[in-house]
């Protein structure tokens, strides 16, 4: 009995128990809030702070609205700690406010300069302090290093109290060292060099004269602008199927720069197969437009004449009455016979007509410099084609770090609306040059640039350059859209002086203004007329020098000259043809009358993987008319310049009695040359090798000369010949080139010159 009573009475207990916190529970989870209380705020209203709570008076008391309540106010970035507790019916909100920055200041820091920095900078004064904005901003600064290329700084936030709840917020920068592009390589290129790929690119290999030029720093997005100009140079030079894999930079061992390598597929050489045009107009003929196509059957495949093909019959269908004209390149490749076959299919496009053409973001470019890159104008109709050549040539001009064309709805279903969005970057350059020649010994030059003078797209440059015996100053000015035409219009005014005692024994001073114009003739060939009145003098005369030595006269004379150009590469070409002729009439007033004619020709051949053949031919003559003849100063003098094994006006007729260079009216010469890469050492180098073979001659020495010299004038036009090899090196100084020449036919009163040497340089 005594066992079943004490069960009852446990059990009853339990009951009781189980009750009681069923009970209480039940009371805190129904507590109704009654007021809310807000202590530690100083500058935030209490109802501020009341507004950001998920609950408010009359609501239930919960746990899940108190911590919705402290995710919200911690997430205005106003408050340092939150604490919500409750005591009875009443919550209390205990806040800890952020400080409020009274200045922002950055130290530290000498390569960038401060202003820039603070645009990166959103924490600003008055304005609230979180621990997270100001590390935000940090990195913000950080990326500014990076993007300059110091991987190595750092950035740290730090805070001054001051009173109030204030403070001092300030960044503090160790920019250590740039971190540099150490070398550039190349993994698959077999038809070009190391250093003709990294003259396309814009990364440049940092070099011991980065103290004076600046540093080459490592960009990422720098890095894929270069990938994709490797494959399109590739692409206008016969690849079609390159792919550019993989363009990877790594930090070295010490972490002191980058070594950055693109691996290239070249895929075979293609050429040109057929090249035919599909039309599907009925009223257009297709043969009146095969002479807009550049591209031609069996030329060496270039993916840049397809995309100017397609412009060109585009604005030639434009102009015999077909505005909404689209024209589609289709390529058919030949991979047995190494062809591109291709037709180019005409077909009408939609009709849509362009309302306006809207820019913005050229704050110092004027309009008018970038809707003249436009072949459309307002009312025209819309050609996407046109849109996107007009896009690539803004971005070609070199204002702009970025150039966008959109496309925006007009007021009407067939009227569009182009926004052309740009970003300007600085077109002025200050550069320096230094170098030295066995010809002239230590040579330097100082030029200033402007390529957007006051927004008008003119080029502007002053230069001073000059040697032992040298001195020059040029002011060169181009307007390139004269008359909003496709035509370059400028002027060269110039002051020269020439120490000539080692070769003829006097000083020459010339200074004169020289207006030219140029124009295009066709995709490779360029024209140029000129105009220039000069005053020449000769000075200083020596004792010894030749009787045939003159004094002052005018030079009033007009040029003209033609270009044609299609090598592969602008400075290192291994493919192409490069010819140039020019004529200049003198005697349109003046003291001088006499007609000038001159002509080069050079042409670059691969003969196997990355050895070149190249070969020049250059000719001139001048004749005099009227009385007098031609002057002294203005026949031809050369020497280890066309022919390597002779001095600066090394051959041609001479004096015998002063030993002084007379020149001659007429000259000739031509030279061949193997270039190749030097077996045994690295690509990375840039050191390559030559042979060569040089001849040529200059004779016919002027009527004063012949005269006044009489017996003593040695005026033969024997050949002269020399072979000999080269040493070519990309260095960090610029290109250099050593020549030792074998002089294998002279006459005895030549002056020889075994060994030349050459170098020069920009930074």
């Amino acid at each position: 009995m005594l066992r079943i009573a004490v069960f009852i009475a446990v059990t009853l207990t339990g009951v009781q128990l189980s009750t009681s916190i069923a009970f209480s529970t039940s009371v805190h989870a129904q507590t109704i809030v009654r007021d809310i209380q807000v202590n530690g705020n100083r500058r935030v209203e209490p109802e501020t702070v009341r507004s950001y709570l998920d609950f408010t008076i009359g609501d239930q008391y919960d746990s899940s609205r108190v911590n919705a309540s402290l995710r919200s106010l911690f997430e205005t970035g106003l408050f340092a700690d939150v604490q919500i507790t409750r005591r009875g019916a009443v919550v209390i909100v205990n806040i800890v406010e952020n400080p409020v920055i009274s200045q922002v200041a950055i130290e530290g820091n000498s390569e960038i300069d401060t202003k820039t920095l603070k645009g990166e900078v959103r924490l600003k004064s008055r304005s609230v302090y979180t621990r997270s904005r100001a590390l935000s901003d940090a990195q913000r600064i950080l990326d500014v290093y990076q993007r300059q290329g110091r991987y190595a700084a750092t950035v740290e936030p730090k805070i001054i109290e001051l009173d109030q709840n204030r403070v001092n917020l300030v960044f503090e920068i160790t920019e250590g060292n740039a971190t540099k592009v150490k070398s550039i390589n190349f993994i698959g290129n077999r038809s070009f060099s190391d250093s003709q790929l990294r003259d396309i690119i814009t990364t440049s290999q940092a070099t011991w004269l980065d103290w004076i030029k600046g540093a080459s720093p490592y960009d990422q997005d720098r890095l894929r602008l270069d990938q994709e100009l490797v494959r399109q140079y590739y692409l206008k030079n016969g690849y079609a199927d390159v792919q550019v894999t993989a363009a990877d930079a790594e930090l070295d061992r010490d972490g002191a720069g980058f070594i950055i390598t693109f691996v290239v597929d070249e895929g075979p050489l293609y050429r040109f197969g057929s090249v035919q045009i599909e039309n599907s107009l009925a009223e257009l003929q297709p043969d009146t437009l095969r002479g807009e196509l550049l591209t031609q059957e069996g030329a060496i495949f270039n993916a840049s004449q397809i995309e100017k093909s397609v412009e060109r019959v585009t604005l030639a269908a434009s102009e015999r009455g077909f505005a909404f004209v689209r024209v589609r390149p289709r390529a058919e490749r030949d991979p047995a016979g190494q062809l591109i076959n291709l037709t180019y299919v005409i077909d009408q496009g939609p009709r849509v007509y362009i309302e306006r053409i809207d820019i913005v973001g050229n704050v110092r470019t004027k309009d008018k410099v970038i809707r003249r890159e436009f072949r459309l104008v307002e009312g025209d109709a819309y050609n996407p084609l046109l849109v996107d050549r007009a896009q690539k040539r803004i971005k070609a001009l070199g204002f702009f770090k970025a150039a966008k064309v959109q496309r925006r709805p007009g007021s009407a279903n067939d009227r569009v609306v182009l926004l052309v969005q740009v970003t300007e970057q600085p077109t002025g350059e200050l550069s320096f040059g230094a170098g030295y020649s066995t010809s002239e010994g230590v040579i330097g030059d100082i030029a200033i640039t402007e390529r957007n003078l006051m927004g008008n797209g003119q080029f502007l440059r002053l230069k001073l350059g000059g040697s032992f015996s040298r001195m020059q100053i040029d002011l060169s000015f181009t307007e390139p859209r004269f008359l909003d035409k496709n035509i370059a219009a400028g002027f060269d005014l110039f002051h020269k002086e020439l120490d000539l005692s080692d070769s003829s024994s006097y000083k020459t001073r010339k200074t004169g203004f020289s207006p030219r114009i140029g124009f295009p003739l066709s995709e490779n060939i360029w024209m140029g007329v000129s105009y220039t009145i000069s005053r020449d003098e000769i000075y200083e005369v020596e004792n010894i020098a030749s009787l045939a030595v003159e004094g002052i006269a005018i030079t009033s004379a007009l040029g003209t000259s033609l270009r044609y150009d299609t090598r592969n590469h602008p400075n290192n070409p291994n493919r192409g043809i490069y010819l140039f002729g020019s004529t200049n009439f003198a005697g349109l007033g003046g003291d001088v009358q006499y007609v000038r004619v001159q002509g080069e020709g050079r042409a670059y051949y691969p003969l196997f993987e990355k050895i070149t053949l190249v070969g020049r031919v250059v000719a001139g003559h001048i004749e005099g008319w009227g009385g007098d003849g031609v002057r002294l100063l203005d026949v031809f003098y050369r020497g280890g310049e066309t022919i390597r094994g002779f001095e600066k006006s090394g051959y041609g007729s001479r004096d015998l009695l002063s030993g002084d260079a007379l020149g001659g009216q007429t000259y000739w010469a031509a030279n061949a040359e193997i270039r190749f890469p030097l077996p045994l050492l690295p690509e990375s180098l840039g050191m390559g090798g030559a042979v060569f073979a040089d001849a040529g001659s200059l004779f016919n020495a002027t009527k004063s000369a012949k005269s006044v010299v009489g017996a003593n004038l040695a005026d033969e036009s024997s050949i002269r010949a020399a072979v000999g090899a080269s040493l070519l090196w990309k260095s960090p100084v610029g290109p250099l080139r050593f020549d030792y020449a074998f002089p294998l036919q002279y006459e005895d009163y030549d002056k020889l010159q075994r060994f030349r040497f050459g170098a020069s340089t920009k930074f």
